[in-house]
């Protein structure tokens, strides 16, 4: 069954900067997300949205005292799972990718059903509708989910921008080491491949290069292995085991495994006649 959003609920008067999302059912699981730059994890977990929740789900991101030496700016962050495994977690990582600060709850009430890894998909998508409302002013028109979108994908493509490179020079090098491992490197320099441009491609493309590459690098370690094995058999076959046992030329072993003795060699001697 597809999960349903219910209307999202009104603004809660514990406090005028908590932004709500809608709410996602699933299988008679809900889950509703409450974001707020301002407040402490305790109370945002303790509103009277959450009551009967069987999990109140935080991740919390603020300023940290720290000084660096440069202009970064460095962030305290946490969460809890509240006997979710890993959710509190996703709600950090969320929160780190939308450079967003303040405080974040996902309450789940649980339906009976085990939903499996689907139900990580329900807290990010209430955690991001939260926090996109708090940036349009609660305003229900999908501006704040598109924006949203827009900067997680730019996120992702500046990792990618910076991963691509490394993914490209390690399969140069691996490629190099199977070369040498297969006896097919030239005594000839090879050039070195011309460096794409990157910047100018889409995200998707972006993803599809990178599912690319790692498809490559396990190919060519596959090969690699290969070659190590071939070249096992080849130093074994040219280098005997000086203590294997060593096998009696006069005796040979039949298919039944029972050791028969080699017939005599016939005597050419003349036998003596008696008279």
């Amino acid at each position: 069954m597809c999960p349903k959003r219910l209307r999202s609920p009104p603004k809660s008067d514990a406090c005028s900067t908590t932004y709500s999302s809608s709410v996602i059912e699933d299988r008679s699981s809900r889950f509703i997300a409450l974001y707020s730059p301002d407040t402490s994890v305790k109370i945002l977990q303790e509103l009277p949205l959450f009551k009967g929740a069987t999990h109140r789900i935080a991740a919390w991101r603020k300023p940290s005292t720290q000084q660096t030496l440069g202009s970064k700016q460095l962030y305290d962050s946490g969460h809890d799972d509240d006997g979710e495994k890993n959710g509190g977690r996703t709600l950090e990582a969320i929160m780190t990718s939308l450079n967003v600060e303040g405080v974040v709850v996902v309450g789940r009430w649980y339906g009976g059903i085990m939903l499996g890894p689907v139900r990580f998909d329900h807290i990010k998508n209430c955690a991001r509708e939260a926090i996109a409302r708090s940036r349009y002013d609660d305003k229900d028109d999908g501006h704040g989910i598109k924006q949203v979108k827009i900067i997680e994908g730019s996120v992702k493509k500046k990792k990618l921008l910076q991963l691509l490179p490394e993914r490209d020079h390690a399969i140069s090098v691996l490629r190099e080491l199977l070369a040498e491992k297969q006896k097919l490197n030239s005594p000839r320099k090879v050039s070195p491949a011309k460096v794409p441009d990157y910047t100018a491609l889409s995200l998707s493309t972006l993803e599809n290069l990178e599912r690319a590459r790692d498809a490559t690098i396990g190919w060519v370690l596959q090969q690699i292995e290969k070659a190590e094995a071939a070249e096992e058999q080849s130093s074994a076959a040219l280098n005997p085991d000086p203590q294997a046992p060593h096998k009696n030329p006069g005796h040979e072993e039949n298919s039944g495994g029972v050791k028969t003795q080699e017939p005599a060699e016939p005597n050419n001697s003349p036998q003596q006649v008696t008279r």
